[in-house]
């Protein structure tokens, strides 16, 4: 069986490699197909069989493509995927648009319908110009959104909003999520190793600002009893570290087996935005700790309240200061926290795909 896989764009980290990773763990021998490619921002695809648009040969382009949005669908489009059995489509963009021969089977799995032109779009189309291109994109997308013969879901949000904006059924598969990693580290080793206070709250994230952290710095700073500890780098790190009082610790880039010990030692992880499925709050739950998340999008999925955490209401400062103070009262199992985060394992989301894929594909093995 031949197999392609098709992702929008390989020219930044993001947060889609664990599922990248993992669909080329699936299918090794599979080609990649994508509008831009940059293996210098995305190491882990250098030994991947990539084929690229000639945006990729241009420096300027390749490293903002955001700026010319209009050009995705011809590239899409031109390729030729004639000779595979099976292409596979990962994005929240553009790739779903590929053109398929009807005895290829077009499997789409939705991260989001395209953001920028839904659910989000008042956020980029902030002047008549962008609006203008966005009414032709988001007429195009709109047939796009047909032409694959599946499309999976990562979580109940998504499903819905796939629902909403192209009128589809999706079933849900949840993301791949890697537990190896909180297997094979020491656990035993304290906090101080770290350089850490002996208790704190966790947030790990990319430090822009959708994601909300300067709520999470303006609730600390009302706690000066309570440390949080903030994993990442960003656009907003600056302004952050003006905003933040002394109980507020910024660690940057931290390797994997430095992150679960992060997780590890943390009283409990922090989610302040909507996320679309939300991979730290799984790896909170692996190294079994508790979660305080905004109570909608992907959260919803993960978090069992009052088992592996707590769901809000709001994602203001008083809301997360008095959701703090209730977790004071309580108690979580490590133990179920655990239990709840397998369930998103690669493992079991390998079987799920191959058991969605069975129907529709003519091969021995998948």
């Amino acid at each position: 069986m031949k197999v392609a896989l098709v992702y929008d764009r390989l020219n930044k980290l993001g947060g889609a490699e664990q599922v990248l990773l993992a669909f080329h763990k699936l299918f090794p021998q599979a080609d990649w197909y994508t509008s831009v490619w940059d293996p210098a921002r995305t190491p882990f695809t250098r030994n991947w069989r990539v084929h690229s648009s000639w945006l990729s040969h241009v420096p300027l382009l390749r490293t903002h493509h955001e700026w010319f949005p209009f050009l995705m669908p011809f590239i899409f489009e031109a390729y030729d995927f004639s000779s595979y059995d099976l292409v596979i489509s990962i994005g929240s963009a553009e790739c779903k648009g590929i053109i398929t021969d009807p005895s290829t089977f077009h499997l789409h799995y939705c991260l989001t319908p395209t953001r920028y032109l839904y659910s989000h779009a008042s956020e980029y189309l902030t002047n008549p110009l962008y609006r203008f291109i966005g009414r032709y994109l988001r007429a195009w997308d709109q047939v796009a959104a047909t032409r694959p013969d599946l499309m999976l879901a990562i979580s109940t949000q998504v499903k819905k909003r796939i629902k909403k904006y192209y009128n589809r059924e999706a079933a849900i598969l949840f993301p791949p999520v890697d537990t190896q990693k909180f297997t094979s580290i020491n656990s035993s080793l304290t906090s101080s190793i770290l350089h850490l206070p002996s208790s704190y709250f966790l947030v790990v994230s990319r430090l822009v600002p959708y994601k909300r952290i300067d709520t999470l710095v303006r609730v600390f700073n009302q706690l000066p009893k309570d440390n949080l500890v903030i994993v990442g780098i960003g656009s907003e790190l600056r302004k952050l570290r003006t905003l933040a009082h002394s109980n507020i610790h910024f660690a940057g880039l931290v390797d994997d087996q430095t992150l679960v010990r992060y997780y590890q030692h943390c009283q409990a992880y922090l989610q302040a935005n909507e996320e679309d499925f939300g991979l730290s709050m799984v790896e909170a739950g692996l190294a079994g700790r508790p979660v305080i998340a905004y109570g909608v999008g992907g959260a919803c999925d993960i978090v069992v309240p009052g088992v592996t955490g707590l769901l809000i209401p709001g994602n203001d400062v008083q809301s997360f200061i008095s959701a703090v103070d209730k977790f004071r009262s309580l108690s979580f199992d490590s133990g179920a926290c655990r239990k709840n985060a397998l369930s998103f394992a690669r493992e079991i989301w390998q079987t799920k795909l191959k058991q969605v894929l069975k129907p529709y594909v003519q091969a021995t093995t998948i």
